[in-house]
């Protein structure tokens, strides 16, 4: 029973919980990401770049007579690099509202004197006094 136990306790630490609703989170924005760059921001830079479609960018390795070539998409992965770019810039904004709804901590009190600094600073008083 103890393994058991000790799972429970690690399972509902604020951390673990915390970070699983990230995850969820995450999953479910990464299909708007995906739409926003494939559809909105990708279709513009293309134009601007007389009509290129980074997901068609490839270059055919070629393997012979008859064979079709190997083609190494590297559109696809500026496209992900994009969304990946997007998404960070995303998350760091929120991260950043969030944080201006989070309480400051309370700093922590001064530690008191210790006595032989109370009794040194009795004695300057009094020194200041003659």
């Amino acid at each position: 029973m103890g393994i058991f136990k000790e799972f429970r306790d690690f399972a509902m630490r604020g951390n673990v919980v915390d970070l699983a609703v990230g995850v969820i989170l995450g999953a479910a924005f990464a299909p708007i990401v995906s739409n926003l760059v494939e559809n909105i921001i990708m279709p513009p830079i293309g134009y601007l770049l007389a009509g290129i479609d980074f997901s068609e960018l490839s270059y055919p390795i070629p393997t012979g007579e008859g064979n079709e070539p190997v083609l190494i998409k590297y559109g696809m992965f500026l496209n992900a690099v994009i969304k990946f770019a997007i998404t960070a810039f995303a998350i760091f904004l929120l991260v950043k509202a969030m944080s201006k709804f989070k309480k400051p901590e309370p700093a922590p009190a001064p530690a008191a004197p210790s006595p032989s600094e109370v009794y040194l600073k009795e004695i300057r008083d009094l020194l200041s006094r003659v």
